[in-house]
């Protein structure tokens, strides 16, 4: 697998793929961020991009986690000391889920967001940006119904974020893409380089398949959960033997769970899998890719059930170096 392909493989989009390609060409000394909001324990959607800056990382990319702690104020995730609390905690999951300790950066928002320069370049973007623009861009991450003040500048923040830590490639679930365009066409204005940016998908909701996998509501998978936990999650996951499943009773577009998780979680981290199954029910079948895996469920060689018990316990390895950093902390 060579750069491009590792820096790109599981993303949804890259913005542009001319810019991609060209920091694939030259990795060295290149820097790639994403920004978490301290806002609760790693949950599958936190993995997700932390498995694209592990394969970053792998291509030669020093990493940035911004550990977003006036952003989470912001988005009213708690008070200063709530959230520096929690993000202490999150520094520790990273580590532990499998980022390389020599090669990851931590950075707060609190240790240069409130500087002079900073607060001026802000207030330079504020004067460039509508306000209906600024909404439109935190619609699929600010929380709560009614946008308030501080969830229109949370945006720009992000923007000047990428500038301010010296970054090459922002990286960020799709429900970032809005903020990432955003950032494209207004820093620019004030000076800037346009940021070349990298989204991955999102999960959908476990139970149902519909919309997107969420630690508010529905069903989700985090570094609290224990083994069992974990297992009767899966087991009660969506799964129809299928990768396009027909839309729910509403008319809503629905996706495999299963399946995805397997692809941006399981293969990307582990180089086979193994699916257990007694003799009864034809043996054991290992997986070296995630296409032969989903063509088994398809064809019904390899069954809803089965698929669920080996996910549930790759799940399982991939948290469990968490877990263990969390209960260590309490």
């Amino acid at each position: 697998m060579d750069a491009y392909e590792r820096i790109t493989r599981n993303a949804a989009e890259v913005v542009t793929e001319e810019e991609v390609r060209a920091l694939a060409d030259d990795p060295e000394g290149r820097r790639a961020y994403v920004g978490y909001e301290p806002s609760g324990v790693l949950h599958v959607g936190h993995m997700l991009t932390a498995n694209k800056l592990i394969d970053l990382q792998e291509a030669g990319f020093e990493v940035v986690v911004l550990l977003a702690d006036v952003h989470a104020y912001l988005n009213g995730k708690g008070t200063f000391e709530e959230i520096e609390a929690t993000a202490e905690r999150m520094q520790a999951q990273f580590l532990a889920y499998g980022l390389d300790e020599a090669a990851t950066e931590f950075v707060y928002g609190s240790a240069f967001q409130f500087d002079r320069d900073y607060s001026l370049e802000l207030h330079a973007l504020e004067l460039e940006t509508s306000l209906a623009r600024a909404e439109r861009s935190m619609s699929e991450i600010q929380s709560g119904d009614t946008a308030r003040v501080s969830q229109a500048v949370y945006p720009l923040m992000q923007a000047l974020d990428v500038v301010s830590l010296d970054l090459d490639l922002a990286v960020g679930g799709m429900e970032q893409r809005k903020v990432h365009m955003l950032a494209r066409d207004v820093l620019p204005k004030v000076g800037h380089e346009a940021p070349t940016c990298l989204h991955t998908p999102l999960i959908a909701d476990l139970s149902t398949g519909v919309g997107k996998m969420s630690a508010s509501e529905g069903v989700t998978l985090s570094m609290e959960d224990t083994t069992a936990e974990i297992e009767e999650k899966v087991a009660g996951a969506f799964c129809p033997p299928t990768r396009d499943p027909d839309p729910d009773g509403e008319g809503r577009e629905r996706e495999n769970p299963v399946l995805q998780l397997f692809d941006y979680h399981v293969f990307p981290r582990f180089d086979e899998v193994v699916v257990e199954r007694s003799e009864e029910y034809g043996g054991d079948l290992t997986y070296d890719a995630y296409e032969a895996l989903a063509t088994d469920l398809e064809s019904g060689a390899l069954h809803p059930a089965d698929a669920k018990g080996a996910l549930a316990g790759y799940l399982d390895r991939l948290v469990a170096p968490g877990r263990e950093r969390l209960a260590a902390l309490r």
